[in-house]
Protein backbone atom coordinates (compact mmCIF):
# COMPACT_ATOMS: atom_id res chain seq x y z
CA UNK A 1 0.00 0.00 0.00
CA UNK A 2 3.01 2.81 1.22
CA UNK A 3 4.65 1.86 -2.34
CA UNK A 4 1.37 2.48 -4.64
CA UNK A 5 0.57 5.69 -2.52
CA UNK A 6 4.27 7.00 -2.43
CA UNK A 7 4.82 6.29 -6.48
CA UNK A 8 0.97 7.58 -6.83
CA UNK A 9 2.20 11.30 -4.96
CA UNK A 10 5.43 11.57 -6.57
CA UNK A 11 3.94 10.87 -10.15
CA UNK A 12 1.00 13.34 -9.52
CA UNK A 13 3.21 15.93 -8.06
CA UNK A 14 6.17 15.43 -11.20
CA UNK A 15 4.11 15.45 -13.63
CA UNK A 16 2.53 18.47 -12.68
CA UNK A 17 5.75 20.71 -11.88
CA UNK A 18 7.14 19.09 -15.29
CA UNK A 19 4.13 21.26 -17.14
CA UNK A 20 5.65 24.40 -16.33
CA UNK A 21 9.30 22.65 -17.36
CA UNK A 22 9.46 22.72 -21.12
CA UNK A 23 7.49 25.67 -21.47
CA UNK A 24 10.17 27.80 -19.68
CA UNK A 25 13.15 25.84 -21.09
CA UNK A 26 11.56 27.05 -24.91
CA UNK A 27 10.07 30.24 -24.18
CA UNK A 28 13.00 32.38 -22.56
CA UNK A 29 15.22 31.33 -25.51
CA UNK A 30 12.31 33.48 -27.44
CA UNK A 31 12.83 36.37 -25.23
CA UNK A 32 16.73 36.11 -25.97
CA UNK A 33 15.88 36.32 -29.61
CA UNK A 34 13.54 38.86 -29.59
CA UNK A 35 15.40 41.27 -27.53
CA UNK A 36 18.63 40.06 -29.57
CA UNK A 37 16.67 41.50 -32.40
CA UNK A 38 15.61 44.75 -30.89
CA UNK A 39 18.91 45.65 -29.25
CA UNK A 40 20.25 44.93 -33.34
CA UNK A 41 17.44 47.01 -35.19
CA UNK A 42 16.18 49.16 -32.97
CA UNK A 43 12.79 48.31 -34.27
CA UNK A 44 9.76 48.80 -31.42
CA UNK A 45 8.02 46.11 -32.23
CA UNK A 46 10.89 43.33 -30.41
CA UNK A 47 10.59 45.12 -27.35
CA UNK A 48 7.14 44.90 -27.11
CA UNK A 49 7.28 41.53 -27.80
CA UNK A 50 10.40 40.79 -25.37
CA UNK A 51 8.38 42.48 -22.40
CA UNK A 52 4.91 40.30 -23.19
CA UNK A 53 6.79 37.16 -23.66
CA UNK A 54 9.15 37.88 -21.08
CA UNK A 55 5.89 38.45 -18.37
CA UNK A 56 4.80 34.86 -19.24
CA UNK A 57 8.19 33.37 -19.54
CA UNK A 58 8.49 34.92 -15.46
CA UNK A 59 4.77 33.84 -14.59
CA UNK A 60 5.52 30.22 -15.54
CA UNK A 61 9.25 30.14 -14.40
CA UNK A 62 7.99 31.47 -11.17
CA UNK A 63 5.01 28.86 -10.84
CA UNK A 64 8.18 26.15 -11.54
CA UNK A 65 9.76 26.92 -9.05
CA UNK A 66 7.46 27.00 -6.18
CA UNK A 67 6.84 23.13 -7.74
CA UNK A 68 9.81 21.72 -7.95
CA UNK A 69 11.15 22.11 -4.84
CA UNK A 70 8.23 19.44 -3.58
CA UNK A 71 10.14 17.09 -5.99
CA UNK A 72 13.51 17.67 -3.89
CA UNK A 73 12.08 16.62 -0.15
CA UNK A 74 10.09 13.61 -1.84
CA UNK A 75 13.32 12.01 -1.45
CA UNK A 76 13.40 12.22 1.71
CA UNK A 77 9.64 11.79 2.98
CA UNK A 78 8.44 8.83 0.96
CA UNK A 79 11.70 7.66 -0.66
CA UNK A 80 13.89 7.71 2.43
CA UNK A 81 15.79 3.99 1.99
CA UNK A 82 16.38 4.71 -1.91
CA UNK A 83 18.06 8.29 -0.47
CA UNK A 84 20.25 6.86 2.09
CA UNK A 85 21.93 4.59 -0.77
CA UNK A 86 22.20 6.13 -3.30
CA UNK A 87 21.82 9.98 -2.35
CA UNK A 88 25.86 10.18 -2.29
CA UNK A 89 25.60 9.97 -6.24
CA UNK A 90 22.22 10.83 -7.02
CA UNK A 91 22.63 13.77 -5.22
CA UNK A 92 25.83 15.42 -6.72
CA UNK A 93 24.43 16.43 -10.02
CA UNK A 94 21.07 18.16 -7.81
CA UNK A 95 23.29 19.56 -6.05
CA UNK A 96 25.27 21.09 -8.55
CA UNK A 97 21.81 22.30 -10.31
CA UNK A 98 20.73 23.94 -7.14
CA UNK A 99 23.84 25.89 -6.08
CA UNK A 100 25.22 26.68 -9.78
CA UNK A 101 22.14 26.46 -12.35
CA UNK A 102 19.42 27.80 -10.40
CA UNK A 103 21.85 30.46 -8.94
CA UNK A 104 22.62 31.51 -12.14
CA UNK A 105 19.79 31.77 -13.80
CA UNK A 106 17.74 33.45 -10.62
CA UNK A 107 20.56 35.82 -10.05
CA UNK A 108 20.56 37.50 -13.56
CA UNK A 109 16.52 36.90 -14.08
CA UNK A 110 16.34 39.58 -10.96
CA UNK A 111 18.60 41.75 -13.02
CA UNK A 112 17.46 41.43 -16.11
CA UNK A 113 13.62 42.27 -14.52
CA UNK A 114 15.22 45.54 -12.14
CA UNK A 115 17.59 46.78 -14.83
CA UNK A 116 15.40 47.87 -17.72
CA UNK A 117 16.44 51.29 -16.57
CA UNK A 118 19.67 51.00 -14.46
CA UNK A 119 21.97 48.94 -16.99
CA UNK A 120 23.06 49.18 -20.20
CA UNK A 121 21.15 48.01 -23.07
CA UNK A 122 24.10 45.56 -24.04
CA UNK A 123 24.83 44.16 -20.51
CA UNK A 124 21.15 43.98 -19.76
CA UNK A 125 20.86 41.87 -23.12
CA UNK A 126 23.81 39.94 -21.75
CA UNK A 127 21.62 39.12 -18.28
CA UNK A 128 18.88 37.44 -19.98
CA UNK A 129 21.15 35.10 -22.06
CA UNK A 130 23.26 34.15 -18.77
CA UNK A 131 19.33 33.35 -17.46
CA UNK A 132 18.65 31.08 -20.23
CA UNK A 133 22.52 29.38 -20.54
CA UNK A 134 21.13 28.80 -16.42
CA UNK A 135 18.35 27.12 -17.50
CA UNK A 136 20.40 25.12 -19.75
CA UNK A 137 22.31 23.90 -16.82
CA UNK A 138 19.60 23.25 -14.36
CA UNK A 139 18.23 20.62 -17.22
CA UNK A 140 21.56 18.87 -17.84
CA UNK A 141 22.16 18.34 -14.16
CA UNK A 142 18.57 17.00 -14.01
CA UNK A 143 18.76 14.97 -16.63
CA UNK A 144 22.01 13.83 -15.48
CA UNK A 145 20.66 12.44 -11.97
CA UNK A 146 18.07 10.75 -13.88
CA UNK A 147 19.97 9.11 -16.65
CA UNK A 148 22.05 7.86 -13.59
CA UNK A 149 19.34 5.93 -12.09
CA UNK A 150 18.20 4.29 -15.70
CA UNK A 151 22.05 3.63 -16.28
CA UNK A 152 23.93 3.99 -12.93
CA UNK A 153 27.62 4.77 -13.71
CA UNK A 154 31.02 6.09 -11.94
CA UNK A 155 30.30 4.46 -8.62
CA UNK A 156 31.09 1.75 -6.05
CA UNK A 157 29.22 -0.06 -2.89
CA UNK A 158 31.16 0.62 -0.12
CA UNK A 159 31.61 -2.10 2.10
CA UNK A 160 31.80 -0.66 5.14
CA UNK A 161 28.12 1.05 4.84
CA UNK A 162 26.75 -0.95 2.36
CA UNK A 163 25.29 2.41 -0.07
CA UNK A 164 26.49 3.22 -3.28
CA UNK A 165 29.69 5.64 -3.18
CA UNK A 166 30.62 8.06 -6.25
CA UNK A 167 34.29 7.58 -7.94
CA UNK A 168 33.72 9.25 -11.20
CA UNK A 169 31.62 12.15 -11.44
CA UNK A 170 32.53 12.22 -15.14
CA UNK A 171 30.59 9.45 -15.62
CA UNK A 172 28.19 10.36 -13.37
CA UNK A 173 27.93 13.86 -16.02
CA UNK A 174 28.50 13.06 -19.37
CA UNK A 175 27.07 9.09 -19.90
CA UNK A 176 25.63 8.73 -23.23
CA UNK A 177 22.41 8.47 -21.31
CA UNK A 178 22.58 11.68 -19.98
CA UNK A 179 23.85 13.49 -23.31
CA UNK A 180 21.23 12.31 -25.26
CA UNK A 181 18.15 12.49 -22.75
CA UNK A 182 19.53 16.05 -22.53
CA UNK A 183 19.68 16.70 -26.17
CA UNK A 184 16.19 14.85 -27.00
CA UNK A 185 14.17 16.80 -24.16
CA UNK A 186 15.48 20.40 -24.75
CA UNK A 187 13.99 20.04 -28.52
CA UNK A 188 10.86 18.66 -27.30
CA UNK A 189 10.92 21.92 -25.18
CA UNK A 190 12.27 23.95 -28.11
CA UNK A 191 8.32 22.36 -29.88
CA UNK A 192 6.68 23.27 -26.92
CA UNK A 193 8.51 26.77 -26.50
CA UNK A 194 7.47 27.49 -30.19
CA UNK A 195 3.80 25.85 -30.05
CA UNK A 196 3.05 28.29 -27.04
CA UNK A 197 4.40 31.60 -28.36
CA UNK A 198 2.94 30.90 -32.05
CA UNK A 199 -0.76 29.61 -30.08
CA UNK A 200 -0.47 33.38 -27.89
CA UNK A 201 0.54 34.99 -30.87
CA UNK A 202 -2.19 33.76 -33.38
CA UNK A 203 -5.07 34.52 -30.71
CA UNK A 204 -4.14 37.67 -31.09
CA UNK A 205 -4.31 37.84 -34.63
CA UNK A 206 -7.80 36.38 -34.23
CA UNK A 207 -8.90 39.48 -32.59
CA UNK A 208 -7.43 41.59 -35.26
CA UNK A 209 -4.66 43.01 -32.17
CA UNK A 210 -0.98 44.33 -33.33
CA UNK A 211 -0.88 42.02 -36.57
CA UNK A 212 2.76 43.67 -37.16
CA UNK A 213 3.65 42.93 -34.12
CA UNK A 214 2.03 39.29 -33.67
CA UNK A 215 2.82 38.15 -37.12
CA UNK A 216 6.40 37.26 -36.90
CA UNK A 217 6.07 36.04 -33.65
CA UNK A 218 3.52 33.32 -35.11
CA UNK A 219 6.27 32.87 -37.84
CA UNK A 220 9.12 32.53 -35.49
CA UNK A 221 7.16 30.03 -33.25
CA UNK A 222 6.20 27.99 -36.31
CA UNK A 223 9.83 27.84 -37.55
CA UNK A 224 11.29 26.61 -34.22
CA UNK A 225 8.76 24.09 -33.82
CA UNK A 226 9.56 22.87 -37.31
CA UNK A 227 13.40 22.82 -36.60
CA UNK A 228 13.54 21.51 -33.30
CA UNK A 229 10.87 19.05 -34.61
CA UNK A 230 13.32 17.58 -36.96
CA UNK A 231 15.72 17.52 -33.70
CA UNK A 232 13.57 15.92 -31.55
CA UNK A 233 13.64 12.67 -34.64
CA UNK A 234 16.97 12.65 -34.93
CA UNK A 235 18.08 12.88 -31.31
CA UNK A 236 15.41 10.42 -30.20
CA UNK A 237 16.41 7.56 -32.46
CA UNK A 238 19.91 8.56 -31.00
CA UNK A 239 18.50 8.11 -27.64
CA UNK A 240 16.97 4.92 -28.74
CA UNK A 241 20.19 3.24 -29.59
CA UNK A 242 21.65 3.94 -25.99
CA UNK A 243 18.16 3.11 -24.39
CA UNK A 244 18.03 -0.34 -25.90
CA UNK A 245 21.84 -0.60 -25.08
CA UNK A 246 21.22 0.17 -21.37
CA UNK A 247 17.69 -0.81 -20.59
CA UNK A 248 16.45 -3.54 -23.40
CA UNK A 249 13.11 -4.37 -21.29
CA UNK A 250 12.19 -0.77 -22.30
CA UNK A 251 12.00 -1.26 -26.08
CA UNK A 252 10.33 -4.62 -26.03
CA UNK A 253 7.66 -3.47 -23.91
CA UNK A 254 7.51 -0.16 -26.26
CA UNK A 255 6.49 -2.63 -29.22
CA UNK A 256 4.90 -4.83 -26.87
CA UNK A 257 7.80 -7.29 -28.35
CA UNK A 258 7.23 -10.55 -26.73
CA UNK A 259 9.67 -12.92 -28.19
CA UNK A 260 13.04 -12.04 -29.76
CA UNK A 261 12.64 -11.00 -33.25
CA UNK A 262 15.14 -9.92 -36.55
CA UNK A 263 13.62 -7.18 -38.81
CA UNK A 264 10.44 -6.01 -36.26
CA UNK A 265 7.75 -3.81 -37.28
CA UNK A 266 6.85 -1.23 -35.65
CA UNK A 267 2.96 -1.17 -34.70
CA UNK A 268 1.07 2.28 -35.32
CA UNK A 269 -1.95 0.32 -33.88
CA UNK A 270 -2.60 -2.61 -31.91
CA UNK A 271 -5.89 -4.43 -30.62
CA UNK A 272 -5.96 -6.85 -28.02
CA UNK A 273 -3.99 -7.20 -24.89
CA UNK A 274 -0.74 -5.53 -24.42
CA UNK A 275 0.04 -7.41 -21.29
CA UNK A 276 -0.21 -10.63 -22.88
CA UNK A 277 0.99 -12.27 -26.17
CA UNK A 278 -2.61 -11.94 -27.78
CA UNK A 279 -2.29 -8.69 -28.82
CA UNK A 280 -2.57 -7.75 -32.62
CA UNK A 281 -1.28 -5.44 -35.04
CA UNK A 282 -3.74 -3.73 -37.30
CA UNK A 283 -0.73 -0.79 -38.91
CA UNK A 284 3.07 -1.52 -38.74
CA UNK A 285 5.89 -0.09 -40.48
CA UNK A 286 8.22 -3.50 -41.59
CA UNK A 287 11.61 -3.21 -39.96
CA UNK A 288 10.96 0.08 -38.05
CA UNK A 289 11.65 -1.15 -34.19
CA UNK A 290 15.02 -2.63 -35.51
CA UNK A 291 15.98 0.49 -37.32
CA UNK A 292 14.74 2.03 -33.62
CA UNK A 293 17.09 -0.36 -31.67
CA UNK A 294 19.68 -1.47 -33.61
CA UNK A 295 20.36 1.19 -36.56
CA UNK A 296 19.57 -1.43 -39.33
CA UNK A 297 16.31 -2.61 -40.82
CA UNK A 298 17.33 -6.64 -40.13
CA UNK A 299 18.83 -6.02 -36.64
CA UNK A 300 17.51 -7.96 -33.97
CA UNK A 301 15.44 -6.94 -30.76
CA UNK A 302 15.22 -8.95 -27.87
CA UNK A 303 11.43 -9.75 -26.50
CA UNK A 304 9.81 -9.70 -23.23
CA UNK A 305 9.95 -13.20 -22.75
CA UNK A 306 13.96 -13.39 -23.52
CA UNK A 307 14.22 -10.52 -21.36
CA UNK A 308 12.63 -12.04 -18.23
CA UNK A 309 14.24 -14.78 -18.24
CA UNK A 310 17.57 -13.31 -18.55
CA UNK A 311 16.85 -10.97 -15.43
CA UNK A 312 15.98 -13.98 -13.52
CA UNK A 313 19.16 -15.62 -13.91
CA UNK A 314 20.75 -12.30 -13.43
CA UNK A 315 19.07 -10.58 -10.75
CA UNK A 316 17.16 -13.45 -9.17
CA UNK A 317 13.48 -14.43 -9.17
CA UNK A 318 11.29 -11.61 -9.94
CA UNK A 319 8.76 -9.83 -12.55
CA UNK A 320 10.66 -7.63 -14.35
CA UNK A 321 8.29 -6.56 -16.85
CA UNK A 322 6.84 -3.04 -17.02
CA UNK A 323 3.31 -2.12 -17.47
CA UNK A 324 3.04 -2.89 -20.86
CA UNK A 325 0.40 -1.12 -21.89
CA UNK A 326 1.15 2.02 -20.57
CA UNK A 327 4.60 1.59 -21.76
CA UNK A 328 3.63 1.09 -25.10
CA UNK A 329 0.75 3.60 -25.80
CA UNK A 330 2.78 6.63 -23.92
CA UNK A 331 5.25 6.05 -26.22
CA UNK A 332 2.99 6.30 -29.57
CA UNK A 333 1.54 9.50 -27.95
CA UNK A 334 5.17 11.16 -27.74
CA UNK A 335 5.68 10.78 -30.80
CA UNK A 336 2.14 11.04 -32.28
CA UNK A 337 1.53 14.91 -30.79
CA UNK A 338 4.93 15.67 -32.31
CA UNK A 339 4.54 15.15 -35.48
CA UNK A 340 0.59 16.66 -35.31
CA UNK A 341 3.15 19.86 -34.43
CA UNK A 342 5.34 19.53 -36.87
CA UNK A 343 2.37 18.96 -39.52
CA UNK A 344 1.09 22.21 -38.09
CA UNK A 345 4.07 24.45 -38.53
CA UNK A 346 4.14 23.50 -41.63
CA UNK A 347 0.31 24.68 -42.18
CA UNK A 348 1.11 27.66 -40.43
CA UNK A 349 4.04 28.77 -42.54
CA UNK A 350 1.98 27.95 -45.40
CA UNK A 351 -0.61 30.05 -44.45
CA UNK A 352 2.16 33.00 -43.73
CA UNK A 353 3.40 33.06 -46.95
CA UNK A 354 4.11 35.81 -49.17
CA UNK A 355 2.90 38.05 -46.59
CA UNK A 356 0.06 36.76 -45.80
CA UNK A 357 -1.50 37.02 -41.91
CA UNK A 358 -4.17 34.57 -41.57
CA UNK A 359 -6.93 35.32 -38.59
CA UNK A 360 -10.34 34.05 -38.20
CA UNK A 361 -11.48 31.80 -34.86
CA UNK A 362 -10.90 28.75 -36.52
CA UNK A 363 -7.01 29.37 -36.85
CA UNK A 364 -6.82 31.08 -33.53
CA UNK A 365 -8.54 27.45 -32.16
CA UNK A 366 -6.40 25.18 -34.35
CA UNK A 367 -3.36 26.85 -32.71
CA UNK A 368 -4.24 26.55 -29.08
CA UNK A 369 -4.90 22.67 -29.29
CA UNK A 370 -1.34 22.40 -31.20
CA UNK A 371 -0.01 23.83 -27.73
CA UNK A 372 -1.87 21.87 -25.93
CA UNK A 373 0.02 18.55 -27.89
CA UNK A 374 3.17 18.94 -27.53
CA UNK A 375 3.43 19.32 -24.17
CA UNK A 376 1.04 16.30 -23.77
CA UNK A 377 3.42 14.22 -25.88
CA UNK A 378 6.44 15.38 -23.90
CA UNK A 379 4.51 14.53 -20.72
CA UNK A 380 3.89 11.26 -22.33
CA UNK A 381 7.56 10.75 -22.89
CA UNK A 382 8.44 11.16 -19.23
CA UNK A 383 5.54 8.68 -18.22
CA UNK A 384 7.40 6.02 -20.91
CA UNK A 385 10.66 6.50 -19.69
CA UNK A 386 9.27 6.28 -15.94
CA UNK A 387 7.01 3.63 -16.03
CA UNK A 388 9.24 1.57 -18.89
CA UNK A 389 12.22 1.40 -16.11
CA UNK A 390 10.12 -0.52 -13.55
CA UNK A 391 10.32 -2.84 -11.78
CA UNK A 392 13.43 -0.66 -11.00
CA UNK A 393 13.91 2.58 -9.07
CA UNK A 394 17.98 2.78 -10.34
CA UNK A 395 17.92 -0.10 -12.80
CA UNK A 396 20.16 -3.38 -11.67
CA UNK A 397 20.93 -1.97 -8.10
CA UNK A 398 17.87 -1.29 -6.51
CA UNK A 399 14.09 -2.37 -7.03
CA UNK A 400 11.46 0.25 -6.56
CA UNK A 401 9.97 -1.57 -3.71
CA UNK A 402 12.93 -1.27 -1.96
CA UNK A 403 13.48 2.62 -1.80
CA UNK A 404 10.34 3.33 0.20
CA UNK A 405 10.55 4.97 3.48
CA UNK A 406 9.63 2.27 6.25
CA UNK A 407 8.67 4.59 8.90
CA UNK A 408 6.04 6.77 6.58
CA UNK A 409 2.00 5.68 7.27
CA UNK A 410 -0.43 4.66 4.38
CA UNK A 411 -2.33 7.59 5.94
CA UNK A 412 0.54 9.92 6.15
CA UNK A 413 1.19 9.82 2.71
CA UNK A 414 -2.70 9.58 1.79
CA UNK A 415 -2.98 12.80 3.57
CA UNK A 416 0.02 14.55 1.90
CA UNK A 417 -1.55 13.52 -1.44
CA UNK A 418 -4.55 15.41 -0.72
CA UNK A 419 -3.02 18.14 0.55
CA UNK A 420 -0.81 18.53 -2.39
CA UNK A 421 -3.77 18.07 -4.59
CA UNK A 422 -5.55 20.50 -2.97
CA UNK A 423 -2.41 23.17 -2.74
CA UNK A 424 -1.52 22.29 -6.45
CA UNK A 425 -5.17 23.06 -7.59
CA UNK A 426 -5.01 26.42 -6.14
CA UNK A 427 -1.33 26.94 -8.37
CA UNK A 428 -3.45 25.86 -11.26
CA UNK A 429 -5.68 28.32 -10.73
CA UNK A 430 -3.73 31.33 -10.23
CA UNK A 431 -1.42 30.22 -13.33
CA UNK A 432 -4.36 30.40 -15.64
CA UNK A 433 -5.85 33.32 -14.39
CA UNK A 434 -2.10 35.20 -14.32
CA UNK A 435 -1.75 33.73 -17.93
CA UNK A 436 -4.89 34.74 -19.22
CA UNK A 437 -4.94 38.09 -17.39
CA UNK A 438 -1.06 38.74 -19.09
CA UNK A 439 -2.22 37.42 -22.66
CA UNK A 440 -5.24 39.71 -22.52
CA UNK A 441 -3.85 42.65 -21.60
CA UNK A 442 -1.31 42.08 -24.62
CA UNK A 443 2.30 43.58 -25.28
CA UNK A 444 2.88 47.54 -24.15
CA UNK A 445 2.25 50.22 -26.13
CA UNK A 446 4.68 51.50 -27.91
CA UNK A 447 7.77 53.30 -26.33
CA UNK A 448 8.99 56.50 -28.16
CA UNK A 449 12.08 57.18 -26.27
CA UNK A 450 14.51 54.54 -24.90
CA UNK A 451 13.42 52.54 -21.68
CA UNK A 452 17.11 53.14 -20.36
CA UNK A 453 16.64 56.40 -19.89
CA UNK A 454 19.77 58.20 -21.16
CA UNK A 455 21.82 57.30 -24.40
CA UNK A 456 23.54 53.90 -24.51
CA UNK A 457 27.38 56.10 -24.19
CA UNK A 458 25.93 57.94 -20.83
CA UNK A 459 24.93 54.75 -19.53
CA UNK A 460 28.21 53.20 -20.08
CA UNK A 461 30.34 55.92 -18.48
CA UNK A 462 27.39 55.62 -15.82
CA UNK A 463 28.45 52.17 -15.09
CA UNK A 464 32.22 52.73 -15.69
CA UNK A 465 31.78 55.07 -12.68
CA UNK A 466 30.12 53.27 -10.44
CA UNK A 467 32.65 50.27 -10.85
Amino acid sequence: MNLDLSRLQFAMTSIYHFVFVPISLGTVWFVVGFQTAWVRTGNQKYLRLTKFFGKLFLINFALGVVTGLVQEFQFGMNWSDYSRFVGDVFGAPLAMEGLLAFFLESTFLGLWIFGWDRLPKRVHLATIWAAALGTLFSAYFILAANAWMQHPVGYEISETTGRAVMNDIGAVLFQPASVAAFVHTMTAAFVVGGAFVAAVAAWHLAKGRDADVFRPAVKAGAWVILIAAVGVSLSGAQFATVMVEDQPMKMAAAEGLYETTTDAPFSILTIGDLSGDTATPIIEIPGMLSLLATGSTDGTVQGINNLQAEYVQQYGPGDYVPYVPMTYWSFRAMIGFGMIAALYALWALWRFRAGRAPAGRAFAISTGLVTLLPLAGISAGWIFTEVGRQPWLVFGLQKTADGVSPLTSSAEILISIIGFFVLYSVLAFVEVRLMLKAINAGPPGEVNEDPFGDSQQDSDKQLYFAY
